[in-house]
């Protein structure tokens, strides 16, 4: 059985047995809360003392090997600053659409007293409330205390200006210390993945106890969370055909015509990578982008590139401010958009449950919340992932055809073309994106 089986087992197990007891008996439904909440919570423990070497390494590889892919050439530069531009499209979206959309409906009551843990107090608001402290918090005093204190912006601050250093010093010394990097990097993906062997009883434990507490309430909060999510992926995939009329010059029914191959494979395999050939089909003998364009474009968007990546942080965090009534202010809304963008374009190739853990607490911890209920909606993230590759694959393309027009091709440009790159198609993958 895979994990995502498993998970989804513990997931509906815990709330079966957790709305049973509710119904049976409340006053033997909280015992059971309060004896399984340690377990879920101890869980949760494990994946957190992670995150901080974590996050820090991926930026620094992001940060180099953003460099690295912008160095290579013009069309390269120009499919960066499109990455770029589109993510913070996407999570300015998702900053905006998200509390707009929570705000409409009802929270149940005792929601967020059971989806914390007995010690893990309530919600703060971490960013500060004028803007300049806001820029003096930005920038660590010291970097060894925002890790300790899990103080997320500041540490990924400091992590950039390590990433941009690096990229400045000896090229071999570089590459052994970026080596190094990578190796924690590895070492912390082992920990997590042994921590998310164990996911089945911390989602059990997690949901049961929630479910105990909340009742047949706690189906529709489950049911609010997936629909939040489809709404933001649905609607960032409506907004790429714009974008690609007026940014990239496609008549909108062409374009979508020619990238409905592409996306019907995103759907059924909820793989970019997977859906990297048809992609490259559509883009060239579909839409009749040039060559030099879709050989590096695709292979870099799938490299670097998920825009619905900081869209699922950023709704990820207003679904746990809705649900513990906090209202999260428009600085804290920026900054958390602001993280979800850099952390995403270095979480790319992480396995799929490990970088929903790794990539959503940074960004839940950076605005105060509480990261207990991340246990359950990694089990529940499995339906909304159908239409995130979608959106994926649609913003791939998109930003092709923004290239293309762009002037892509020209002098100077020395890309080779698909037959002679050995590095567009990768023969085997050893973890999907």
């Amino acid at each position: 059985m895979s994990t995502t089986a498993r998970v989804l087992l513990g997931l509906l197990l815990g709330a079966a047995i957790g709305l049973l007891l509710a119904w049976w008996n409340p006053g033997i439904a909280v015992q059971a809360a309060d004896a399984l909440q340690p377990i879920g919570r101890l869980w949760l423990n494990a994946l957190q003392m992670t995150v901080v070497p974590l996050v820090a390494a991926l930026v620094i590889l992001g940060v180099n090997t953003a460099r690295d892919a912008a160095a290579s050439g013009r069309i390269a530069r120009q499919a960066i600053v499109c990455f770029l531009v589109l993510l913070s499209v996407g999570a300015a979206l998702a900053a905006i659409g998200a509390p707009a959309l929570l705000s409409l409906l009802p929270r149940p009551e005792g929601l967020a007293e059971s989806l914390r843990a007995g010690d893990a107090g309530a919600a703060g608001l971490s960013v500060p409330s004028s803007l300049g402290e806001w820029f003096t918090a930005i920038i660590p005093s010291n970097a060894l205390a925002a890790a300790a204190q899990s103080a997320m912006l500041p540490l990924v601050v400091f992590a950039l200006f390590f990433g941009f250093a690096v990229a400045r010093i000896e090229p071999a010394r570089r590459q052994q210390l970026l080596e190094l990097v990578q190796a924690i990097v590895d070492v912390m993906i082992v920990i997590v993945r042994w921590v998310l062997w164990a996911a089945p009883l911390g989602v059990f434990a997690l949901v049961l106890a929630v479910c105990a507490r909340v009742g047949g309430g706690m189906l529709g909060v489950f049911g609010t969370y997936i629909g939040l999510q489809v709404a933001l992926y649905g609607a960032v995939i409506l907004l790429m055909y714009p974008v690609a009329a007026l940014a990239g010059g496609e008549r909108v029914s062409r374009f979508a015509s020619a990238i409905l191959p592409a996306q019907t494979i995103a759907a059924s395999t909820q793989s970019s990578l997977a859906s990297l050939p048809a992609m490259i089909e559509s883009a060239g003998a579909r839409l009749g982008y040039p060559l030099p364009v879709t050989s590096l474009v695709l292979p870099m968007a799938v490299s670097l590139f998920r825009i619905t990546s900081p869209m699922q942080y950023v709704g990820v965090a207003a679904f746990i401010a809705w649900a513990n009534g906090v209202d999260l202010s428009a600085m804290q809304l920026v900054a958390g958009a602001a993280l979800a963008v850099v952390i995403s374009m270095g979480s790319v190739g992480l396995p799929g449950q490990v970088s929903f853990m790794a990539t959503n607490m940074p960004v839940t911890q950076a605005l105060g919340l509480p990261v207990e209920p991340l246990g359950v909606l990694l089990a529940l993230d499995t339906i909304p992932d159908v239409f995130a590759t979608v959106g994926n694959v649609t913003a791939d393309l998109t930003a092709t055809s923004v290239v293309a027009r762009r002037g892509g091709v020209g002098e100077g440009t020395q890309e080779a073309p698909l037959s002679e790159r050995r590095d567009v198609l990768p023969e085997k993958a050893s973890t999907p994106p």
